[in-house]
């Protein structure tokens, strides 16, 4: 048996607009809203978020399948030129709490409706926090990553040509 806790996390707002269906490219220049929970909380929720322009993001993939989750090894994108990489060698949805983290630019607050560019979750994503992004909790020191990685994301962040 593990010791490992375990807890409930609450959604505390959802994602509004943007993309309806997940992809694996183009997110650049997707917006829409992260609206948060008004029975919860008030405006004073937000005071001072304007000063920001990034957010992180973490929400929950709400639309994977539950039958497709991966604990070991595989490849990313199915792609056999790349090597085969574990769980935790991946940003990718098949994860056991199925969480996503996103980093994105911060456009309008209003009242409790955050506008947001750049957010890789879809419309009706349950969001489970909220943080400014500090420029201090950056990476410290040189940054490296594996080679499949860059190939794979060239496109991540690129234009999204759909209406």
């Amino acid at each position: 048996m593990s010791d490992i806790e375990s807890f409930t996390v609450e959604a505390l707002g959802r994602v509004v607009g943007g993309r309806a269906e997940p992809t694996d490219d183009n997110w650049g220049g997707t917006r829409s809203i992260i609206r948060l929970d008004g029975e919860r909380f008030t405006a004073d929720a937000t005071k001072g978020l304007e000063e920001f322009s990034h957010l992180e993001v973490v929400f929950r993939f709400h639309l994977t399948d539950p039958t497709d989750l991966n604990l070991g090894a595989r490849r990313p994108r199915d792609n056999p030129d790349w090597p085969e990489v574990g769980i935790f060698g991946h940003r990718n949805m098949r994860r056991l709490n199925w969480l996503g983290v996103s980093r994105c630019r911060l456009l309008k607050v209003d009242g409790l409706d955050l506008h947001v560019e750049d957010l890789d979750a879809v419309d009706g994503t349950p969001v489970l926090d909220v943080k400014p992004w500090f420029a201090e909790f950056g990476p410290q020191g040189a940054v490296h990553q594996a080679q499949w990685s860059t190939d794979m994301l060239g496109d991540y962040f690129a234009p999204n040509r759909t209406p």
